[in-house]
């Protein structure tokens, strides 16, 4: 197959071809400014308003143009809420997100539409995002119809048929696959149509919301490193949502972690998995097992359950949950105060009062005191 580059050219919003490029450059393409995304309880016969879900509370991130920022946290902590709100797949509650200057959150109508191009997203599910009644060339040619005009000629059925082989192409499947219907594909093969179909726009921006969590370990590293491959040729800019540290660890340039709705903390690869400095990252990766069966790792054991989004606790959100906080004596302005993010320096952005307090020792001490009371608490039944 020709190199795919010799077939598609992205280009940015003025028409010019962009530069290839395999790193970051450095220019802030999308600024996340204390984003809030907020979600109403509903309750009683009359629909009274009787709570409210802090699904995303106070979020501000700068991912540079051609990086893949890695955002990792449990289950519920608002990760795929703040992707979807960046792309306005929902209304913001409050702040401000503008790409390469320009305010999202204000625009409207065709120029929302028109933003729409340069930012895309690849969903979880490749079974659920495909729709079963139509045929792979309409699913991924019904974004270019949406987009048509004059200039593109999108609204040409040769002219988008021609731009879905390209892509099909583009991604390892055949062109010929565009009469197919999506059962007829693997769950791997699902997952392409759905790359190429956010590609089918020359986007600048995708979010990858958890691209390979439902698929087989095998064909997971197929499309990391076929989205790795695309990042590089067309210069896109990824915020890769993922659970699987390691995933992150092997495809991210930078990698930010969050807790019930805030973001604690945020480093470059090698920094936060070499020495992460909040409780609960360092928790996280205690948590990677080792593929080496002879390496004994010390894991951290957090206590409780992550407290509803509904009803946060005060202060510091992880203050219930912290093993720092109990080691430290359990201080009073964990739960007094919110830690704003604080710079440890060379890009490193850490939100917790006490995490210089965090080192290798602290942190085997701890997990070693955990062991010994679990033992004792094994013999005890």
């Amino acid at each position: 197959m020709e190199p795919v580059a010799n077939v598609i050219t992205p280009t940015n919003p003025t028409g010019s071809a962009l530069t290839f490029g395999g790193e970051p450059s450095g220019e802030v393409l999308v600024d996340i400014k204390n984003v809030k995304k907020y979600f109403p309880i509903m309750g009683g016969l009359l629909r009274r308003h009787v709570g409210t879900v802090y699904a995303v509370d106070d979020v501000s991130l700068q991912i540079m143009r051609g990086e893949t920022f890695g955002l990792v946290g449990e289950s519920g902590c608002g990760k795929t809420t703040l992707g979807r709100t960046i792309l306005r797949l929902e209304s913001p509650t409050a702040g401000a997100v503008s790409m390469s200057g320009t305010d999202v959150f204000s625009l409207r109508g065709k120029d929302l539409k028109r933003m729409r191009r340069r930012m895309q997203i690849i969903f979880q599910d490749p079974y659920g995002s495909l729709n079963p009644r139509m045929p792979i060339s309409d699913i991924i040619g019904e974004g270019l119809l949406a987009q048509a005009d004059r200039e593109n000629r999108w609204g040409a059925r040769s002219v988008r048929d021609q731009r879905v082989g390209d892509y099909l192409e583009a991604v390892g499947l055949r062109r010929d696959y565009s009469r197919r219907y999506p059962h007829e594909f693997s769950g791997g093969q699902r997952q392409r149509i759905g790359i190429a179909r956010a590609l089918a726009l020359d986007p600048e921006f995708i979010v990858c919301d958890e691209p390979v969590s439902a698929l087989d370990v095998s064909i997971q590293s197929q499309i990391l490193n076929l989205l790795e491959d695309l990042r590089r040729e067309f210069h896109l800019t990824y915020l890769f949502i993922a659970h699987n540290l390691s995933v992150v660890q092997y495809f991210s340039h930078r990698v930010g972690v969050m807790y019930l709705g805030k973001i604690v903390e945020v480093a470059d690869v090698e920094t936060i998995y070499a020495s992460a400095r909040h409780p609960y990252t360092v928790a996280l990766l205690s948590a990677v097992p080792d593929p080496d069966p002879r390496v004994r790792k010390k894991r951290l054991i957090l206590k409780g359950d992550v407290p509803s989004p509904a009803n946060p606790p005060t202060g510091c959100r992880f203050h219930t949950r912290c093993w720092l906080r109990e080691k430290l004596g359990n201080p009073a302005d964990c739960v007094a105060s919110d830690p704003p993010l604080k710079d440890f320096g060379g890009g490193q952005f850490v939100a917790c009062h006490y995490a210089d307090k965090v080192s290798t020792e602290t942190v085997l001490e701890v997990a070693a005191s955990q062991s010994v009371l679990e033992a004792i608490e094994g013999d005890a039944e």
